[in-house]
């Protein structure tokens, strides 16, 4: 069963709560990043892309932006802008877009549970993104990070949550930029604290990693590195749990740089052989399973995977593996999407024109664009112990970095 705990939050001031929220760090490259901190010096990407405060030309992966994300976060404690709670919580937060709201629970899910796959997952990491988050973990002494998690419904915790927003004021509540509304409450109560435990670990048998597969292991490595110095916080890692039902995945495209010595008619004439193509008069978002966009010399594709090409058992059949199997590894040799540098991940919240943007400027040479996985799919996946091709899912609205940290 889940094993989750409250914990300390190291959490804005609430005037300040919408100067220091940032996107996720791994959403924003950092001249995105840069441009975002401008005139704002409270914005938590000062901790989680320090490289902001750094020249340039200075490699991101550099020790040294590691350290200034660390003295960052502390001068933030000095200043009062962030503070640090009195008491373990839990949280709830809850994001609205477009008119559709979500609901989580923020706390500290056990490194036991990971090891030991109480914590699914679905894909592999990448080992330079994993190294990445390790070294800023255990330099920083901060999980900044947050796990997405999701489990399927329980009507106890859903009416607990609903409960306590009805009863309470959010501590935080702010649109920010990109109109996403964030809420955020504080569960301090001992009894409702304790009954959340109690309910996740008699109710919920798993849970599974919908974003941050990078984030998760490198917690579980900061601890094992730790070894007997890992005091009681590194045996959590922070995380929002989501009741699946509220959960929406879009698609996680790819673009890449080359097309492995063909030319482009030979790589269409070679796709005809798998799938059914024609030209599109524009962008092409596909609506139904098993087809496919592509966007190469300027011109939109349509595919179709014929029937038969792929295999129906719960990995082949997504169309992520069918685009693995049959285009980029068949056709392409990229054959580790989590390690070749030919290769790109472009997520659904972009849309269409960004994989423009990146092939027209002449960084990309092609673009494709796919259908979504289900959280049935994902579910059925990590429960057969199976992993789907990395960035396989993009889950959207995304939580703010910096509202909620965790101290180990």
């Amino acid at each position: 069963m889940a094993h989750i705990s409250p914990f300390k939050a190291v959490r804005p001031q609430p005037a300040l709560s919408s100067q220091v929220a940032s996107p996720p760090y791994d959403v924003l490259s950092s001249e995105e990043a840069r441009i975002a901190v401008n005139d704002n010096p409270h914005s938590f990407l000062h901790v989680t892309k320090s490289e902001v405060d750094m020249p340039p030309s200075l490699s991101i992966y550099d020790p040294s932006v590691y350290e200034k994300a660390k003295s960052n976060l502390h001068e933030m404690l000095s200043a009062g802008v962030l503070l640090k709670e009195d008491k373990p919580c839990y949280y709830i937060y809850e994001l609205t877009m477009s008119g559709i709201t979500q609901t989580g629970l923020v706390c500290c899910s056990s490194v036991d549970d990971y090891e030991h796959d109480i914590i699914k997952k679905h894909e592999f990491t990448r080992p330079e993104k994993e190294q990445d988050r390790i070294n800023h973990i255990s330099i920083t002494g901060a999980q900044t990070g947050n796990v997405f998690l999701a489990y399927r419904n329980v009507a106890d915790i859903d009416e607990l949550i609903a409960d306590w927003k009805l009863a309470y004021s959010p501590v935080y509540d702010f649109k920010a930029v990109d109109g996403i509304v964030h809420r955020i409450w504080v569960i301090d109560a001992e009894d409702k604290i304790s009954s959340i435990t109690r309910i996740f670990s008699e109710q919920v048998p798993c849970t599974y990693i919908a974003d941050g597969h990078h984030r998760a292991a490198s917690a579980a490595k900061v601890r094992k590195a730790l070894g007997d110095k890992a005091g009681p916080e590194a045996n959590g890692f922070l995380t929002t749990l989501f009741p699946a039902n509220e959960l929406r995945i879009l698609p996680y495209n790819r673009v890449i740089k080359d097309l492995n010595g063909h030319s482009s008619e030979e790589l269409i004439s070679a796709l005809q052989e798998e799938f059914m193509l024609s030209s599109a008069d524009g962008p092409v978002d596909p609506k139904e399973l098993h087809e496919f966009g592509m966007y190469l010399d300027g011109k939109w594709y349509h595919l179709t995977a014929i029937e038969g090409t792929y295999t129906e058992d719960p990995i082949g059949v997504l169309d992520v593996s069918i685009l693995s199997n049959n285009i980029l590894e068949k056709l392409l040799d990229i054959a580790d999407q989590r390690t070749d540098k030919r290769i790109d991940f472009v997520g659904g919240i972009r849309g269409l024109k960004e994989l423009e943007k990146r092939v027209d400027s002449g960084e990309m040479k092609l673009a494709f664009s796919f259908h979504p996985v289900t959280i049935g799919q994902l579910f059925d996946i990590a429960d057969s112990g199976n992993v789907m091709p990395p960035k396989s899912t993009w889950f959207e609205p995304k939580l703010r970095d910096g509202l909620l940290t965790h101290m180990i």
